[in-house]
């Protein structure tokens, strides 16, 4: 993902809030497994709508 502008980075939705979220470099091993945009809603997992 080097070099890329941010507007190309690819994206997903929260399965808590709904709320797009954009890839992150922390996230590059393992970007098919995210589904939280943040640790507060990894621990609000109850409340998926």
């Amino acid at each position: 993902m080097r070099g890329v502008k941010k507007e190309n980075l690819p994206s997903k939705e929260c399965i808590v809030c709904g709320r797009p979220f954009t890839w992150r470099k922390k996230w590059e091993k393992d970007w098919e497994e995210v589904k939280y945009c943040s640790d507060a809603c990894r621990k609000n997992k109850s409340a998926s709508k």
